[in-house]
C-alpha cells in the first residue's frame, strides 16, 4: 500500500504497521510520482551537509545495523529511519498535510537467547513529532532518534590496519537511542574511517536504466559503545583491550527518486566489516526465475583505494537454506559470494531472523547478523544480510 494512502491516524498502535526494509520501502513509497524519474546528476558529496535530509526526492533511509558484546555474548542490532515525500500533498498550504512521512524501526538479534525482537514507529513530519533536519543526521520519531554530531577532539583513532587510507577531516558520533517493545538500544558509534563513497563517488546505478541510481555512502566501521536493554535489564557493551572487530557497527545513508526495475522481484545484499579494518558491500536484484538482474558493491581494504564492483561482476550462490515456519518462505542462510576482490562465505548466525509484514505492506523478508568468511575457510568478519522477494515478488 503507497504510503500516501495509510490511514490516519498517524500514530498507530504496537503493531499496526509491520517493517519493511529500506529497499523494499523505495519500491513501495515512490508510487506515479516518481514513475517519470530522470537520471541523478553526478555531483561531489558534501558534508555536513549530505549527512541530512533530502526532502525534494521521494525516498531516503539512514540504516545503522552493528554487533556487540554485552555479559559475555554477541548480539546484532538494527536501526533504520525512512523519509517518504508524499507528492499529492506538496501544493497544500494547512500545517496538517502530510508532505513528509517518517518510519522507523528497530532491531535486536539475541544470538544465544536464539531470537529476534522487533518494533517500529510511524508519523508524519512536524509538530515535534517527527523530524529529519537538513542540516545533517538529526532524525527523530517520538521517542526514537538518530544523530551526527563531530567527534571530540582527541577521540578520534583509527580503525585497524586503517594507515595509509586518507585522513578524516572531520569524524562522526552517531547517537541512537530507541525504546522498543521489550528491548531498548542506547548507542554511541564513532567513525574510525572516513565515509566510503558508493558506485561512482557517491552515485550509484540500482538497474539497467540511468534512472534507477541513488546517491549512497556508508560509514563501515564505527566503534560502538552505551548499552542495549533486553526485558528492562540494561546491559552494558563490553569495551575490548584489542581492536580485534568487536563492537563494530555500519551505517548506510542513501536516498533517490529511482524506481525498482519491473523485472526485479527482489534482492541480496550484505554489508560487512572485515576484522583488519576492510569493507565489504555487495548485492545483486533478482528476475522471478532466480537469475540476476544487476549487481554492485566495493571492496576498501583497510590499505588500499576503494575498489568498485561493476555490473555482472558479482555472483551469489546458494550454499544452505531455511524454511520459516511462519511463512513458509526458503531463503538462503549461507552464501558463496564471488567479487572482483575476492571469494567470501557468508553465513547466518540465527537462521530465524525473518520479517512478516503481511498484515500492512504484504511483504516478508529476511534481515540479520551473519559472518563472513575467506576462501580459506577463516572467519574475516561480521555485518548484515538482506533477502527480499522470496516469499512473493514485490509489486507496485
Amino acid at each position: 500500500m503507497p504510503v500516501a494512502q495509510l490511514p490516519m491516524p498517524l500514530t498507530p498502535p504496537p503493531g499496526r504497521f509491520a517493517l519493511c526494509t529500506r529497499r523494499q520501502w523505495l519500491a513501495l513509497t515512490l508510487g506515479a510520482g516518481a514513475a517519470n524519474a530522470l537520471a541523478l546528476p553526478a555531483r561531489a558529496l558534501q558534508f555536513p551537509r549530505d549527512h541530512g535530509s533530502h526532502p525534494d526526492l521521494h525516498t531516503e533511509w539512514w540504516y545503522l545495523t552493528g554487533h556487540v558484546q554485552a555479559e559475555g555474548r554477541l548480539w546484532g542490532f538494527q536501526v533504520t529511519f525512512f523519509r517518504s515525500r508524499v507528492d499529492a500533498t506538496q501544493g497544500m498550504q494547512s500545517a496538517f498535510a502530510a508532505r513528509q512521512l517518517l518510519f522507523a524501526h528497530a532491531a535486536l538479534t539475541d544470538i544465544h537467547g536464539q531470537r529476534l525482537h522487533h518494533d517500529q514507529r510511524i508519523a508524519r513530519a512536524g509538530f515535534g513529532v517527527a523530524q529529519a533536519s537538513e542540516s545533517d543526521t538529526a532524525v527523530k520519531l517520538r521517542d526514537w532518534s538518530l544523530a551526527r554530531t563531530a567527534l571530540p577532539d582527541g577521540t578520534q583513532r583509527a580503525a585497524p590496519g586503517s594507515a595509509g587510507q586518507s585522513p578524516i577531516t572531520s569524524g562522526s558520533r552517531y547517537l541512537a537511542r530507541v525504546e522498543g517493545d521489550g528491548f531498548g538500544l542506547d548507542l554511541r558509534c564513532d567513525t574510525a574511517q572516513p565515509p566510503l563513497l558508493q558506485g561512482r563517488q557517491g552515485l550509484s546505478r540500482k538497474g539497467p536504466e540511468a534512472a534507477q541510481a541513488s546517491y549512497y555512502y556508508s560509514q563501515p566501521q564505527l566503534a560502538v559503545s552505551g548499552a542495549i536493554v533486553l526485558n528492562g535489564r540494561r546491559m552494558v557493551i563490553e569495551s575490548s583491550t584489542t581492536d580485534n572487530g568487536t563492537n563494530r557497527a555500519w551505517l548506510d545513508h542513501e536516498w533517490s527518486d529511482a524506481l525498482m526495475h519491473p523485472d526485479a522481484v527482489g534482492w541480496d545484499w550484505i554489508g560487512m566489516n572485515l576484522y583488519d579494518g576492510s569493507a565489504l558491500t555487495a548485492f545483486r536484484l533478482r528476475r522471478a526465475d532466480g537469475s540476476t538482474l544487476w549487481t554492485g558493491g566495493s571492496f576498501r581494504p583497510a590499505r588500499q583505494q576503494t575498489q568498485v564492483f561493476a555490473d555482472n561482476t558479482v555472483v551469489f550462490a546458494a550454499q544452505r537454506h531455511w524454511s520459516s515456519p511462519l511463512s513458509g518462505a526458503r531463503y538462503p542462510v549461507q552464501w558463496l559470494v564471488t567479487t572482483p576482490a575476492g571469494q567470501f562465505g557468508v553465513r547466518a548466525l540465527l537462521d530465524d531472523q525473518e520479517l512478516d509484514s503481511s498484515s500492512s505492506t504484504g511483504a516478508i523478508y529476511w534481515e540479520g547478523l551473519s559472518e563472513l568468511r575467506n576462501g580459506a575457510g577463516e572467519a574475516v568478519g561480521r555485518g548484515y544480510l538482506e533477502m527480499t522477494g522470496y516469499k512473493k515478488p514485490l509489486r507496485l
